[in-house]
């Protein structure tokens, strides 16, 4: 049901813009290993967004998250954390892809710069851009601003926020803009509450904001965690960020 009604949805956003077309599978390697993406160019000189997944790896719902950004006139890259055709299903798989990319924080990484760079290989010249991540791709979207990985801005909806042992955000070299449902029961306030603390401490620009009886996934279409009124509200607010961290108007 999930599939069917995001399908029915990218295909309507399609049809209310004509202009845009299909979005583009992209192959790439990292250490000769294949990895696929998936990338949305309404104009060659868009700014850029790239966009990290969920535990399940780069389905449906991130290529539609692409196609509603790529109607406002941003190019978008989605990258690939775990690699061709793994997309798992089952939840002992999810855990066992993620954990390993907690565990080896150096990997996670080095995969991460691997698709920025695939990203920006899609295009002629450097562009600004922006990361914007999903549950799992919210802490991996983190990492890469503890990393100092350049960017104008790194986004996390409902993602991990606990900062690992031995990191910090003195490097970041963009703000950090974070949406977080207060009834999310897998990732605590007290980790947003340590976050801000430790972003303020860094002397990041930041902007945190919590729906109330927003659980964690929240914007996730046809999933029972989903919570309209938080998607509505935190959508309105990135875009809004967008248009004020990178501007359309100059990339024409």
């Amino acid at each position: 049901m999930r599939l069917l009604s995001l399908a029915l949805a990218a295909a309507l956003l399609l049809a209310c813009r004509p202009g845009l077309a299909a979005g583009q599978t992209v192959r790439y390697l990292i250490d000769n290993q294949p990895f696929e993406g998936y990338y949305q160019a309404p104009h060659p000189h868009a700014p850029l967004l790239v966009l990290v997944h969920d535990w399940d790896g780069l389905t449906d719902y991130e290529r539609q998250r692409a196609d509603m950004l790529a109607q406002l006139g941003y190019r978008v890259f989605a990258l690939d954390l775990f690699g061709e055709g793994i997309r798992p299903t089952a939840e002992a798989d999810k855990r066992r892809l993620t954990g390993a990319l907690y565990a080896d924080r150096d990997l996670l990484r080095h995969r991460l710069q691997a698709g920025v760079a695939a990203a920006e290989a899609q295009g002629d010249r450097p562009t600004p851009r922006v990361l914007l991540g999903y549950c799992f791709g919210g802490a991996a979207v983190l990492e890469a601003a503890r990393s100092g990985l350049p960017a104008q801005g790194f986004v996390s909806f409902h993602g991990g926020l606990a900062t690992p042992p031995g990191q910090d955000y003195r490097q970041t070299r963009g703000s950090v803009l974070v949406f977080h449902g207060s009834a999310d029961d897998a990732v605590p306030l007290t980790d947003f509450a340590d976050l801000a603390s430790r972003l303020e401490q860094a002397g990041v620009p930041h902007e945190m904001t919590t729906y109330s009886g927003a659980p964690h996934a929240f914007s996730v279409f046809g999933s029972p965690r989903y919570h309209a009124e938080a998607d509505r509200k935190s959508w309105q607010r990135f875009t809004a960020y967008l248009q004020d961290t990178l501007p359309l108007s100059a990339a024409r």
